[in-house]
């Protein structure tokens, strides 16, 4: 096994054959032309950002006073080498191996978050498919690549998510009471905020006793169980074996397996007819390429005067045009074949493909800025209890980076998560 050195600290490494864009830095003669102009460009970035960031010796440069957010760079060469070989995966990279430490990771992050679309000039914008990488077409959500898109990220294992999850195990957005009283949420009123988010969307699909509900994304079962305990008979599709193993497991301890089953079966072929369809935070996994697969089938599904209610996390409509085939650290790392619509997207597909029209919506990426910070909290607490699971150090720096990076999105306003109530109009 071939290892590297991981960060500052000479006892940490990393595997080759695990991590081989950190445990390598690039080289060859597209990152000597490169890398250069990667040092150059993030300098003249981060002059004109509320920014500070230390260099090895404490040389400091960027645009931010003594409380703006610190960055370290430990290894600029290795940095320059990444962000200049591949841009924001490098960038990503480079804090997984180390090459970069944050006083503050999230407020770091939500510096540049503020101002993506303008970091990089505008001609080198024109030119970014020339250089960014595209997503593989193996990536893409067909029927024969989707299971294993989503078994890269959902059947890494349930005791990882138990980690950091609240004993409902939902895995999206909640819905806290009242963010404007200037405390922030704390752990314990943590599950009842995702109680809050569930019956909020079962409350706008109209589910009640006796009614027929189809959720497209299990999670691990927690809104099916909300809506079994209001009478309804609930039909709910995943492609993820290790959910549908533990969902089936809490359905059953509930006393709901007479009221609730699970497939695992990919939504595009589900059959019948449903008064409501929930899908919560699932078609961030579709593909901008099957948007319109996706609210057809929901459509063919619904029956006379029935509802759906989605919960979606969305982007600038301008960015989701820039954007849409970059290969990016996410997808890399984190979610294969994963794209964030837009709300417009969402209204526009549904409105040229399907009878469907949005009904209401509701914004709350406030919320998401919360519920991120608690996991990331709680994982950062438990890393020792994720060793003992068989994930090494890498893998705590990338989730931390990964939630940080979702945290900050939200906190900047690029990031929004939407409650979208459709149903048919004449």
């Amino acid at each position: 096994m071939t290892t590297a050195t991981l960060g500052t600290d000479p006892s940490g490494t990393v595997e080759l054959d695990r991590w081989p864009g950190v445990a390598t830095v690039p080289s060859g003669l597209k990152v000597w032309v490169a890398s250069p102009v990667a040092r150059v460009l993030f300098h003249k970035a981060v002059a004109r950002l509320p920014l500070r960031v230390q260099m090895p010796g404490g040389a400091m440069s960027g645009g931010g006073g003594s409380r703006s957010p610190l960055m370290i760079i430990h290894r600029p060469d290795d940095f320059a080498a990444r962000v200049g070989d591949s841009g924001l995966i490098g960038f990503g990279e480079s804090y997984m191996a180390g090459d970069w430490e944050a006083s503050d990771l999230t407020a770091v992050l939500e510096v540049f978050a503020a101002k993506v679309a303008t970091l990089i000039p505008d001609f080198l914008q024109r030119l970014r498919g020339l250089y960014i990488p595209k997503q593989p077409r193996s990536e893409h959500n067909s029927t024969k690549n989707t299971r294993s898109n989503i078994s890269r990220h959902y059947d890494l294992s349930n005791e990882l998510f138990e980690l950091f999850l609240d004993d409902t195990m939902t895995y999206s957005s909640a819905l806290f009471d009242d963010l404007s009283v200037g405390q922030a949420p704390s752990w314990d009123s943590f599950a009842e905020a995702q109680h809050r988010k569930i019956d909020r969307l079962l409350d706008g699909a109209g589910v009640v006793a006796g009614a027929r509900v189809l959720e497209i994304g299990t999670g691990w079962g927690e809104l099916a169980i909300r809506a079994a305990q209001r009478g309804a008979s609930v039909r709910s599709v995943t492609l993820s074996v290790e959910q549908q193993e533990l969902a089936a497991k809490r359905i059953s301890a509930a006393g709901l397996t007479d009221k609730v089953q699970v497939d695992l079966l990919d939504y595009r072929h589900v059959e019948g007819e449903y008064d409501a369809v929930v899908s919560v935070e699932m078609i961030e996994a579709v593909g901008h390429q099957y948007w319109g697969s996706y609210f057809q089938k929901i459509d063919s599904l619904l029956a006379p005067g029935g509802r759906a209610a989605i919960q979606a996390i969305t982007m600038p409509h301008d960015r989701m045009l820039a954007t849409r085939n970059t290969y990016t650290w996410v997808h890399k790392y984190i979610f294969p074949g994963g794209f964030l619509p837009s709300v417009r997207a969402i209204e526009d597909v549904t409105e040229r493909m399907t009878t469907l029209r949005v009904r209401e919506r509701m914004s709350m990426g406030d919320h998401y800025a919360e519920t991120l910070r608690l996991w990331d909290e709680r994982f950062s607490a438990r890393t020792a209890e994720a060793s003992i699971l068989g994930f090494d150090a890498v893998f705590a720096r990338m989730w931390h980076f990964y939630l940080c990076y979702s945290e900050a999105g939200f906190r900047s306003g690029y990031l929004d998560v939407q409650q979208v109530i459709l149903d048919r109009r004449n």
